[in-house]
């Protein structure tokens, strides 16, 4: 199997920023948590910012949003003063209604959008009294596109400010396997990478981002106002030449088709490139740098041809050649001759081009017709929709045309129409000095053709997505998705039918599974498919003649209103406090620049917003709602890694629209243990743990009896000692941790209070607290202590069984240096299984010791997965006598 390889750029998974007035003094943004979840490709991600004002006036505090371009905002909402502001969802014209109203009654408003190269930016504000809080969250959905066999979820983090509170968790859920996973970055450098944790279990993975306030300041993307920059997470999907993955739930069906190691096409590809006078200096430069760089990268059984164009046309040859060595070097000094001159006649070279790859059919080939062009047609035909028909004729559907925009004078709408038309895509290439690099990625994607002519054919399905494809590319993915007749799978029979060099292939249900994931998706395939009905109706609009416009925009629109997207018909309007602004904000087009009016009155964002938490793993659930995740099996095998998560079915508790909203978000963290204290079901007044363990499927777990005193962490170069004592009750945890920092600081951590000591002040703290001694940060939450020394972070959760609550610790930032020792500096046991019968044995480190295969409830995370694991003695899993974890006193 091939893998293929997922790329996620964190870029805020939703660049989100919130801001104010230049002085930090004014205002304070004490947590930002970015919390997203990717199911089968599809992404959700929620943003939630809560800034205080500390100034004793009222300020304007700003929201600034960056989403990825392909993404729909699902839901926004405000929590001022106890009162929440949702966003209604209105079509772009009833909005636009309410923003003009405004202006007429005297109101300032504000219509706030713009585009970036991977992002859109959206903006908005509100008033804060004196001494008040304000709590923003958003919401944005995604489909996850497969590229160059990556898929992207980018989130960029620019908080403005160092943040107390400052988390990314990003959990990703694949049926068909995750087979490796890596972070990158600017955010994951220097300082900040002791800040990432990242797990691995099998279909599951998960990414935390907990960088400290000192850590925001320290790496290569950051200044002293905080983090500025991105992070990406890498990871591999396993793969096959089957049917590929369907999952159905609710009537609906997705299904993802990307099959590996099938032979590569040869290809046939005619590059049009524009050399008119407005490609002077650094593009005209840069195209041949790029162009240079693709040649050498055909192969020797491709065929390729060459065209420059202004208002003429320039043949390198007028009919298409094969790859050889000669007519490379041949070609490659062409195309260090070309030079920007003349006009721009983009009818006349894209018809020479599709005239010399229908002057060259050849059996067991695909065919790809390149333009690259940074300026609207000034000569020959110069009307858009002639030239449209024109090229539409001549291509008549036999392979795809690829437009490049380069730069911003060229006309994009017109590129986009005209790929969209001949089973492309337009692709805007930015005047940067990356743009020879954003070239050859583009060629890269198209470089290798597997499978042309793809038919999707799904008896039973209806309502589908778009099914007919004109070539598959390596490390591409086809996505389509529908409805189910009648729900009934029993008839549903899907079916690929494609041609793989000279030979036709069928992809049937023989070689594939139809998976039910009711449990998990809960909607969200029926999402999914909504996703891509909107998105593909809003470029058949582009595409269909006038007079049928108006019903394809008619449907979309019912689709964003019904699933709350924010898209081009749409705009989300949110109501402020009487007398603040109004703004309008929607989704921009491609090269569309920020248009603002400062406002006073209410809110208006493209879409209506609905909300997400439904496929969150943790947080971003309203107060007032009460529903579950998806649903995760309960017993779950670690990875290479050994940690351990698993989300599960959970209702969360219905709170009062008040400051109980802060205290909800604020209790839903996970933890990253080395030890995990579980619950045992054969050994009375014990305690379970679980410990790590390297590239094996199954954890250690061992015993500890009676309410004795371990060693947790003990750091003596930072002064820094973490001890806990264990309870009396059977299978709970530890009833109270002292942590130690220096000579005159220390926390002592129960299950309903912190006391903290700082030289010879001593504070109690029983509520919702952020509380700073020094270096020493401590973060009072709900069910949650969060205790930051130096750059070591320490998480006390708070779990209740049977009336009684215990606590249980977990490191989730490790110190730099490894100086350190106790049961949460542990490191992976590695063993070998050397016996299954009569007794099953493991060796480890070359001493054979007996298991039993039990199980163990893991308290790492506030979901409590059950865990299959090797039962041993504590000796056997530490290696260790247990006395050398005990202490006689905290």
């Amino acid at each position: 199997m091939e893998r293929a390889v997922v790329q996620i750029i964190l870029f805020g998974l939703l660049l989100a920023l919130v801001s104010t007035l230049p002085n930090k003094d004014d205002w304070d943004i004490y947590s930002y948590h970015i919390n997203s979840t990717v199911t089968s490709r599809y992404a959700t991600t929620v943003i939630t910012s809560r800034v205080a004002n500390r100034m004793d006036e009222s300020k304007e505090i700003e929201f600034h949003v960056r989403i990825p371009k392909h993404a729909f905002i699902s839901k926004f909402r405000m929590f001022i003063d106890g009162q929440v502001y949702d966003g209604i969802v209105k079509s772009k014209e009833q909005a636009q209604q309410q923003y003009t109203e405004a202006v007429s009654r005297g109101e300032s408003a504000g219509l706030v959008s713009s585009v970036g190269r991977n992002l859109e930016e959206f903006k908005t504000s509100v008033t804060v009294a004196a001494h008040k809080k304000v709590t923003f969250e958003l919401t944005y959905e995604e489909l996850l596109k497969r590229t160059l066999g990556k898929y992207e979820l980018q989130i960029h983090a620019r908080p403005m400010q160092p943040v107390k509170d400052f988390k990314v968790d990003v959990y990703i859920h694949e049926k068909a396997g995750i087979s490796f996973i890596e972070v990158k970055g600017g955010l994951s450098t220097r300082a900040l990478a002791n800040a990432i944790t990242k797990r691995h279990i099998g279909k599951q993975a998960w990414v935390y981002f907990y960088p400290t306030e000192d850590q925001q300041t320290t790496c290569d993307s950051c200044e002293k106002q905080g983090m500025n920059g991105d992070l990406i997470i890498v990871y591999d999907v396993n793969r096959d030449t089957s049917l590929g993955d369907i999952k159905k739930s609710d009537g609906y069906f997705v299904h993802h088709f990307a099959p590996t190691s099938l032979p590569r096409i040869p290809k046939n590809v005619v590059f049009v490139i524009d050399q008119s006078g407005s490609m002077h200096g650094r593009k005209i430069e840069q195209t041949r740098i790029a162009l240079i760089r693709i040649l050498n990268d055909l192969a020797e059984d491709d065929y390729f041809g060459l065209i420059t164009f202004d208002s003429s046309i320039f043949h390198w040859k007028r009919e298409l050649v094969q790859a050889s060595k000669e007519n490379l070097d041949s070609s490659k000094k062409f195309a260090q001759g070309i030079k920007d001159r003349g006009a721009t006649d983009i009818n006349r070279a894209v018809l020479e081009g599709a005239r010399m790859l229908n002057a060259h059919p050849r059996e067991g080939s695909a065919s790809i017709l390149i333009l690259l062009t940074d300026g609207d047609p000034t000569a020959g035909v110069t009307n858009l929709e002639t030239i449209q028909s024109n090229v539409r004729k001549a291509i008549a559907d036999k392979f795809p045309l690829y437009c490049l925009g380069f730069g911003f004078d060229v006309n994009f709408d017109f590129l986009k129409t005209m790929s969209l038309q001949n089973n492309g895509v337009a692709r805007r290439i930015y005047e940067d000095s990356d743009a020879d690099l954003q070239l050859k990625g583009f060629y890269e994607e198209v470089a290798t053709p597997l499978l042309t002519d793809v038919t999707m054919i799904y008896m039973g399905g209806t309502n589908l997505t778009q099914t007919n494809f004109s070539q598959y590319y390596n490390g591409s993915e086809i996505v389509v998705a529908g409805q189910i007749t009648n729900n009934d799978i029993e008839t549903f029979s899907p079916q690929v039918v494609a041609i793989s060099a000279r030979r036709k292939m069928v992809f049937s249900e023989s070689n594939s599974t139809v998976e039910s994931t009711e449990a998990v998706s809960d909607g969200l395939i029926q999402r999914v498919w909504a996703y891509l009905t909107v998105k593909q109706l809003l470029e058949k609009e582009l595409q269909v003649p006038e007079a049928e416009k108006e019903n394809v925009r008619k449907e979309a629109l019912e689709l964003s209103l019904k699933y709350g997207f924010v898209t081009p018909l749409t705009s989300m309007v949110v109501t402020k406090p009487p007398g603040e602004s109004t703004h309008v904000l929607h989704k921009p087009k491609e090269g569309e620049s920020r248009l603002m009016v400062e406002p006073r009155g209410g809110i208006a964002f493209s879409g209506r917003l609905r909300f997400p938490g439904a496929y969150g793993p943790i947080g971003g659930i309203p107060p007032g709602l009460a529903f579950a995740s998806p649903a995760i099996p309960n017993r779950m095998k670690t990875g290479r890694n050994g940690y351990f998560f698993t989300p599960q079915y959970f209702q969360l508790p219905i709170l009062a629209r008040d400051d109980s909203y802060d205290d909800f978000y604020d209790s839903g963290a996970v933890s990253d243990p080395n030890i995990v204290p579980t619950t045992a079901t054969t050994v009375p007044l014990s305690h379970r743990f679980l410990l790590k363990t390297e590239n094996q499927s199954l954890p250690l777990c061992f015993d500890v009896t009676g309410n004795i005193r371990l060693k947790l962490l003990h750091h003596p170069n930072r002064e820094l000692s973490v001890n806990g004592e264990l309870d009396s009750v059977a299978n709970g945890g530890f009833t109270k941790i002292v942590i130690h920092f220096k000579a005159d600081q220390y926390v002592e951590v129960y299950t309903n209070e912190v006391t903290i000591q700082d030289g010879q002040r001593l504070t109690r703290y029983t509520g919702e607290d952020l509380i700073t001694a020094g270096s020493l940060t401590v973060i009072k939450r709900n069910k949650e202590v969060d205790v930051a020394a130096g750059n070591i972070r320490i998480v006390i959760l708070v779990h209740e069984k049977d009336g009684e609550e215990f606590l249980w610790p977990v490191l989730r930032q490790r110190p730099s240096d490894n100086n350190t020792e106790g049961i949460l500096a542990l490191k992976p046991v590695a063993y070998e299984e050397v016996q299954q019968t009569p007794v099953a044995k493991l060796k480890i480190k070359d001493q054979e010791i007996d298991v039993t295969r039990s199980s163990a409830v893991d308290y790492s995370v506030v979901f409590l997965p059950t865990l299959d694991c090797w039962l041993t003695s504590a000796e056997s899993a530490l290696q260790r006598r247990l006395d050398d974890f005990i202490v006689a006193q905290l």
